[in-house]
C-alpha cells in the first residue's frame, strides 16, 4: 500500500468551526473552542495517523480585518501556513449566509496552487434545505476540489473528509510517531485550556484582552503525584479584573476549577493551579508586550 503524508490547512473566517473540525478529526481535544471570534491564536497542529497514510491538520486563526497588531499577526500566521501546506480546507458554516469575509477569503485562496476543498461544517445546526442552499451558495465562490458538507458535533463525514484529504496527500513517510497526537507544548496547552475557562460568560471586547501564560510548573515537592502549575491571566485594562476575578474572587475560582478539569485529563495527574490576574495596558497592539505574551 502507497503510504501518504502531508500538511492540510483549515481557514476561513473566525468562528468557522476549524477548531471543532480539527479535534474531530484527530479524536482528542488538542484546540480549545468558543462561540467567540478569534479563540484560535496560534496554527495547531493535529496529527492523525491512519494505515494508508498519515495527515497532519494545520488549524489557523480565522482572517479577518485586523484592527490592532495581534489582529496583523495573526492573519500573517494564517497566510504563512497556506504557504507551506499541500491542501487547502476552506470552513464555511451551514449555519450562517456567505458574507464578504467568505468572498475576501475565497479570492486569497484562487491564487494558491494546491487543491482547496470547500468545507460546510456545522451541518447539523440547520435542516438538510438549508445546507443545500449553502453548497449552492458555495459554488459561486470558486472552482474547488471538492465540496463536503460535515458535522464535527455528529460526527457526520467527519471520516470521508479524513479519506479525501489523505487520498490528496504526497507519497512520503511518516512524519510523527504514531502515538503523537499533536506537537504543541504542554505548556502552551495548559495556558490554552486556562484560556477557553476564562473566554466562558464573558463577553464585548474583554475576549480579545485575554492571555495566558504559564510561569512555572512541576511535581509538588515530596508529592510528585501533584503538578503544581503557576499562571497569569493577561487583561488589557484594570476594569476587566472585577470581571474576570468576580465578587470575592468567585469566577476567578469557577475559571480555575474548570481549567483544572481539563488539565489533569492531559497530565493524568492531580493539578494545584495557582492563577495571578495581571493588566498589560493595550496588550494588542504593543510589539514589544506581543512578543513577551508568544504572538
Amino acid at each position: 500500500m502507497t503510504f501518504r503524508s502531508g500538511f492540510a490547512c483549515f481557514v476561513g473566517r473566525p468562528n468557522a468551526g476549524k477548531s471543532t473540525l480539527t479535534n474531530a478529526l484527530v479524536g482528542s481535544k488538542i484546540v480549545i473552542t468558543s462561540d467567540k471570534p478569534q479563540t484560535t491564536r496560534h496554527a495547531v497542529r493535529g496529527i492523525v495517523t491512519r494505515p494508508e497514510g498519515q495527515l497532519i491538520l494545520v488549524d489557523t486563526p480565522g482572517l479577518h480585518r485586523p484592527r490592532t497588531l495581534l489582529g496583523q499577526r495573526l492573519n500573517d500566521v494564517v497566510r504563512a501556513t497556506l504557504a507551506d501546506v499541500d491542501v487547502v480546507g476552506f470552513c464555511l458554516p451551514a449555519d450562517e449566509k456567505i458574507g464578504p469575509g467568505d468572498r475576501f477569503i475565497a479570492r486569497e485562496l484562487a491564487a494558491l496552487t494546491v487543491p482547496v476543498f470547500a468545507i460546510v461544517t456545522k451541518t447539523d445546526a440547520v435542516p438538510k434545505a438549508r445546507v443545500a442552499e449553502q453548497l449552492l451558495a458555495i459554488s459561486t465562490l470558486g472552482d474547488f476540489a471538492d465540496v463536503v458538507p460535515v458535522s464535527a458535533v455528529a460526527n457526520d463525514q467527519v471520516e470521508l473528509l479524513a479519506d479525501l484529504l489523505t487520498a490528496r496527500m504526497p507519497e512520503g513517510p511518516m512524519l510523527y510517531p504514531d502515538d503523537v497526537l499533536t506537537d504543541n507544548d504542554i505548556p502552551t496547552r495548559i495556558a490554552e485550556l486556562v484560556r477557553e475557562a476564562a473566554l466562558d460568560g464573558v463577553f464585548d471586547e474583554l475576549p480579545h484582552s485575554i492571555a495566558v501564560t504559564v510561569e512555572e510548573m512541576g511535581p509538588r515537592e515530596g508529592q510528585p503525584h501533584i503538578t503544581e502549575i503557576y499562571a497569569t491571566i493577561h487583561l488589557e485594562r484594570t476594569s476587566q479584573k472585577g470581571i474576570i476575578i468576580g465578587a470575592k474572587g468567585a469566577r476567578l475560582k469557577q475559571i480555575g476549577s474548570t481549567a483544572r478539569a481539563g488539565i489533569e485529563a492531559l497530565l493524568g495527574t492531580r493539578v494545584h493551579l495557582d492563577l495571578h490576574v495581571a493588566v498589560e495596558s493595550e496588550w494588542q497592539r504593543d510589539p514589544k508586550k506581543l512578543d513577551r505574551l508568544g504572538f
